[in-house]
């Protein structure tokens, strides 16, 4: 197994951004408007978090519109170098947003709920860059589309990662307890934390500590 990149997601100021980098994220997740979750912060926010980070760490912008009209002009006032699409859109968008913003790198969000996903996740890996599975539901009435603290069915995620030629960031209730369990079963490119790191709605240096010490004591 190669050892996964980590990105830590729902950072909500310049000191959380560093906090996480300080003990080993590669990227860091920028939560904005959202219909549920956790982490929302402005646009504004946004873009000066994006403006410290350094250039060897990844800044994934996420957004939960869906014309690719409104993410290019979300995406030009952050200034990220990733766009994370929370929700399902067109595959128009995706080549809009290419069009417009080449130099972006696009990680589509799939919801990982049935074997259906499979199929959802082969077709849209052929127009992004990445894909970030997780465990939200679009289907309720206020859509679920991240931040849920919930881990799905991994044979799943697995069957997805095997199928696609993208890189492939697992998130949905990973923590110090599970993650190594969650690498071996899906062996993703990168594992995407929120809920496993933070406590009293905060990030927790002690949890990433403790995070990024199971992961340094394991053999790759």
């Amino acid at each position: 197994m190669i050892k996964p990149k980590i990105k830590v997601c729902c950072i909500q100021s310049i000191e959380e951004a560093n906090l996480a980098i300080k003990y080993g994220a590669s990227a860091i997740g920028l939560v904005s408007e959202m219909p549920s979750g956790p982490g929302v912060i402005s646009e504004d926010l946004i873009e000066e978090i994006a403006s410290t980070v350094p250039s060897s760490t990844e800044t994934f912008l996420l957004t939960s519109k869906q014309d690719a009209d409104s993410i290019i002009s979300q995406h030009r006032k952050c200034k990220t170098t990733t766009i994370q699409i929370v929700d399902r859109v067109s595959f128009d968008v995706y080549d809009k947003i290419k069009e417009e913003i080449p130099a972006v790198q696009l990680v589509q969000v799939i919801h990982v709920m049935a074997e259906e996903s499979i199929e959802e996740a082969k077709k849209v890996s052929q127009l992004v860059d990445g894909l970030l599975l997780d465990s939200g539901n679009q289907k309720l009435k206020i859509k679920e589309l991240g931040g849920t603290g919930r881990t799905h069915d991994w044979t799943i995620s697995r069957k997805i990662r095997g199928a696609v030629s993208v890189p492939v960031y697992l998130a949905g209730g990973i923590n110090v307890n599970n993650v190594l369990d969650a690498i071996k079963e899906v062996e993703p490119f990168g594992v995407d934390l929120c809920s496993g790191v933070r406590e009293n709605g905060r990030l927790s240096e002690k949890r990433l500590e403790e995070f990024f010490a199971v992961l340094h004591d394991r053999n790759y």
